[in-house]
């Protein structure tokens, strides 16, 4: 590679920003139970503590995504200052409108008025936090959906999700987008109101230009081509963030580039191809990650580098030989030089990067010295520690 390409490469990575949620630092666990551990947060304040460490040892998560009510506070302005003075952003705020008993039947979706006027209360006090805390993303994922044939009408449920999405997205500032997740199934197991990307992106092309759809990786069916709904949200200007986990069987929200981190690398390939890492493009990259069984920071850690080293070997692709090959219907030679970019040991490259940001060449073994696992282990002690539902 030339000085110049490689050059290319470090600006690219140097600019990268990776959004880390809130609640990854907080307790969770599988259906059946909830793992405390020791430091883990008590309130949204000890939150960012927490991913002020992730970005000071890598240097590229600077945004921190909340999720209301779990991140509920009095002061959200003050909660951003408090951001500020740790070198964070807060980043999407994530509405939760299924965690109550209302939304046994669903949200906005919901066959009751009374519950559908609830869930889109819930959602405008979100779009209310965005201003405070000076937040671009509303992101919006429902459970709402069915579990046996007959039990609502599928196109009213259609008619009531379009109402509450455009009631939103007219509260939304000019410079504020609605952000609409989607998931094939869980908790609803017949029908899901947004299963899949097609009707995340119908009802976005319906509301305008400042909405857009997020892909979470670990919410398709086995064997779907994501780089492929990547590719085509990008080409039509309508990928507006992702959720980066890995799964091997359903929604396991496991460590970025975990499972498959072939797949990972192929996502990114997509995202550099489409211009998604371009600053301008306005493409948020958010970890959406249950650490239930591994320690908490180091795992986000883990995780930031390991988009990272994909991004990194995306970059590596020699994208005019490709073309070339392509062209010439030269289909080992095209393959064989994604698999050359992907088989490379990007890991020098990346320490590079991290220490031209002044973070850290090893950022687990930089944590690991800096005592911060202890110190919060014996400080965060008392008070109700956060979780799922707090």
């Amino acid at each position: 590679m030339s000085e110049q390409a490689l050059a290319a490469v470090k600006s690219a990575l140097t600019s990268q920003r990776i959004e880390t949620p809130s609640w990854a630092y907080a307790n969770s666990g599988t259906r059946f139970k909830v793992f405390a551990q020791p430091g883990v947060p008590r309130a949204p304040w000890e939150k960012l503590d927490d991913a002020a460490r992730v970005h000071a040892h890598t240097g590229v998560a600077p945004v921190v995504a909340l999720h209301i009510p779990w991140d509920r506070v009095d002061d959200y302005a003050a909660l951003a200052a408090y951001a500020g003075e740790r070198g964070l952003t807060l980043g999407a705020v994530n509405a939760n409108v299924f965690q109550e008993d209302d939304y046994k039947l669903g949200s906005v979706t919901h066959p009751d008025p009374a519950v559908r006027r609830k869930a889109l209360d819930h959602l405008m006090e979100c779009v209310a936090i965005m201003g405070a805390t000076g937040s671009r993303d509303l992101k919006l994922w429902f459970s709402d959906g069915t579990n046996y044939p007959g039990q609502d009408d599928i196109r009213a449920r259609q008619d009531r999700l379009e109402e509450a999405l455009s009631a939103v997205y007219e509260r939304l500032g000019d410079d504020q987008r609605l952000i609409l997740e989607y998931k094939l199934f869980e908790p609803a197991f017949y029908a899901t109101d947004v299963p899949d990307w097609g009707t995340s992106y119908a009802h976005c092309l319906k509301l305008g230009e400042r909405a857009k759809v997020c892909v979470d990786t670990g919410h398709h069916a086995p064997g779907t081509n994501i780089e492929f709904i990547v590719a085509f949200l990008l080409r039509e200007g309508k990928l507006g963030a992702f959720d980066l986990n890995s799964r091997f069987y359903a929604d396991d929200d496991l460590m970025a580039g975990a499972a498959d981190p072939f797949q990972l690398f192929r996502i990114m390939y997509e995202v550099r191809a489409g211009g998604g890492l371009e600053p301008d493009a306005g493409i948020a990259f958010m970890l959406d990650q249950c650490h239930n069984i591994e320690p908490k920071v180091p795992a986000v850690i883990r995780s930031v580098m390991n988009v990272q080293e994909a991004t990194a070997k995306a970059l590596l692709v020699d994208r005019e030989a490709l073309a070339a090959a392509q062209r010439a219907g030269d289909v080992l030679g095209a393959n064989g030089i994604l698999m050359d970019a992907f088989q490379t040991d990007v890991r020098p490259l990346v320490a590079d990067v991290r220490e031209e940001l002044g973070a850290d060449r090893d950022p687990l073994a930089a944590y690991a010295a800096s005592g911060w696992a202890e110190r919060i282990a014996a400080e965060r002690v008392g008070g109700e520690q956060a979780g799922w539902g707090a």
